[in-house]
């Protein structure tokens, strides 16, 4: 009985850990229609839900990267009027070009909306 209320603690414990790793929020705002993003550092390829694969070698491949969306910018001005990133955080996108930046340790990349060259999904 004790070992049950141990594991079903110790489970409770790493699950909100998890979640708090997950709420991890950056301070920075990207400006205009730029898109902050994570580049994928994973070794596998990966397969779509519509069954598109995407190979390591997208991640070799020097004109295109493969990364999440961490932060968006409110989008540009055309005409007088604001026109939202078509993009939101948590996207998966392949992206080329960008500033690479550390913030907190970690590498990101600073891209214009118009640098992306798709989201997968």
């Amino acid at each position: 009985m004790i070992s049950q209320v141990v594991l079903a603690t110790v489970t409770y414990i790493i699950q909100s850990m998890t979640k708090d790793a997950k709420k991890i929020k950056l301070n920075i705002q990207p400006l205009g229609d730029r898109i902050l993003i994570k580049e994928n550092t994973d070794m596998k390829e990966k397969k779509t839900a519509s069954g598109i694969i995407i190979p390591i070698t997208v991640n070799d491949d020097k004109g295109s990267k493969a990364g999440k969306i961490v932060a968006v910018g409110a989008g540009r001005y055309e005409e007088g009027k604001l026109v939202p990133v078509s993009v939101k955080v948590g996207d998966e996108v392949l992206f080329q070009w960008g500033d690479k930046v550390t913030i907190d340790g970690e590498e990101y990349y600073i891209v214009k909306e118009s640098e992306l060259l798709a989201v997968i999904k």
